[in-house]
């Protein structure tokens, strides 16, 4: 068997793992990457990144299908409805992701960093064996990432899909049921609504997107409504029956009622979409010895070293609670440059959370019952989409939109920005920079802000919070 050394073994070639990789190639250690897969990970490969590609075009044939209504749409019309083209369609996104994933292989060997592509089998905690190479490492970076959630009573395959097979689907759904009314499940519901399925969901909670406050959640719920996706909450899903037309059966029960049979209800679908949550990939790491939870996230301190010396862990596998592509990297980046010597921490100020549904929901820092719980003296302050004139020109107020800031009464620090509505997703840098820097009302009302644009209503937001916003009454 042949053998490598070097200086740092990365597992996982996702958006943390392939950063690390970069970084401390770039800082001239001797880097291997290992990934049973692509590189890119679930992000590039079969989530984020494809799920937006998906939405995008599921917003393009939405437009098209208004244009082609009578009299058309903006004095745009077509002379008749739109054609969707799955198998093509599917391409295109592919098409995207393949082209991302070579872009990540040549920035990986352009560091300096050897990528192998295979299986990791670990010996010990700095010992690998990928088919015919063991590897042995100083410093070891874990970067195994999660998969999706599986029920034990709705096990996937013949219909019952996960989020990764939802991204390939080929072919125009007549009715796709989702399980889980959460990011993924909403994110994924609503684009094939738009491209003309019929979308059901099934949430065991009060409502979708449960870690929203209503406030935030109410233009999505209208939307849903308008659009007529079927949203059934506080209900368990039950099991799956194929049915002899080749459908699949769901049953599901409302929750008062969970133990009376006689109470459960059904819908019919082509495929079954469920999206309950992620769970760590950590299997296989017992000869490592790095200790986990009771979840099975590996444990990790603010440096994210594990209990093994010379062992981290990043992203989705660690116990830091936030499962975020972004935190990924930031944290594979900083891992690196401890190894080689730096001074690095995570101690984020605040971690941005986005939702790319119809509209999108965006938040970072304290909302206000949590600013409030948290024992600040708060004051509030909104702004509409429809009182925006850029957002009124991409037709992004029809949501009924809005931003919102959050700070203290007493010494007007920032604590925390949400938003709804069209496109806001974009505007979320600035807010995490300002809570970064500590910035207060005032630095922000004091920044001019282009004109059209909508990063003008961070501007009026934070004027409203003062009390003397100019474009709202």
């Amino acid at each position: 068997m042949k053998v490598r050394k070097c200086k740092v073994l990365v597992i996982g070639a996702g958006p943390g793992g392939y950063v690390a990789a970069i970084r401390s190639g770039q800082l001239g250690m001797d880097t291997v990457i290992v990934e049973g897969e692509k590189a890119g990970g679930t992000c590039l490969i079969r989530g984020c990144i494809p799920s937006k590609a998906m939405i995008h075009a599921a917003h393009k044939f939405h437009d098209l299908a208004k244009h082609a209504k009578e009299g058309g749409h903006m004095g745009i019309s077509i002379p008749g409805p739109a054609e969707l083209e799955m198998a093509a369609l599917k391409g295109w996104k592919d098409d995207i992701v393949n082209r991302l994933n070579k872009g990540v292989e040549q920035l990986l060997k352009k560091s300096g960093a050897e990528l192998i592509t295979g299986w990791a089998e670990f010996k010990d905690a700095k010992t690998v064996v990928v088919g015919e190479i063991q590897i042995e490492a100083e410093y070891v970076i874990l970067a195994n990432g999660s998969v999706p959630i599986e029920l034990p009573f709705m096990k996937y395959g013949d219909g019952v899909i996960s989020s990764r097979e939802a991204l390939d689907i080929d072919e125009k759904l007549e009715h796709l049921v989702v399980v889980g009314g959460g990011y993924i499940g909403l994110e994924l519901g609503i684009v094939h609504r738009m491209l003309g399925s019929e979308v059901t969901i099934v949430e065991a909670m009060d409502s979708v997107l449960p870690i929203f406050d209503k406030e935030l959640r109410r233009p999505l719920e209208l939307f849903l409504k308008k659009n007529k996706v079927k949203v059934n909450t506080g209900v368990f899903a039950k099991g799956v029956e194929k049915l002899d037309n080749g459908k699949l059966k769901l049953n599901y029960i409302d929750k008062n009622h969970a133990d009376d049979d006689s109470k459960m209800q059904s819908v019919e679908a082509d495929r079954v979409l469920v999206t309950v949550g992620r769970r760590p990939r950590s299997e296989g790491l017992a000869p490592t010895g790095v200790a986990l939870n009771e979840r099975g996230f590996v444990k990790v301190n603010d440096q994210c070293q594990t209990n093994m010396k010379g062992v981290y862990a990043i992203g989705d596998l660690t116990d830091l609670g936030e499962m975020l592509a972004h935190v990924a990297s930031f944290q594979g980046e900083m891992v690196a440059e401890i190894i080689a010597g730096h001074n690095r921490v995570y101690d984020p100020v605040a971690v941005p959370a986005i939702v790319f549904t119809e509209p999108e929901i965006v938040s970072v820092g304290l909302s206000p019952d949590e600013a409030k719980e948290a024992g600040h003296p708060v004051i509030v302050g909104k702004f509409p989409l429809a009182a925006n004139g850029r957002s009124l020109t991409q037709e992004a107020e029809k949501t009924g939109g809005f931003v919102r800031v959050v700070a203290r009464e007493d010494d007007h620090r920032l604590l925390g920005v949400q938003a709804v509505g069209t496109h806001v997703s974009e505007l979320v840098g600035e807010w995490t920079l300002a809570l970064e820097m500590g910035a207060l009302l005032e630095d922000i009302a004091g920044t001019i802000h282009a004109h059209p644009t909508m990063t003008e209503m961070t501007h009026e937001a934070v004027l409203a919070t003062l009390g003397h916003a100019i474009h709202i009454a």
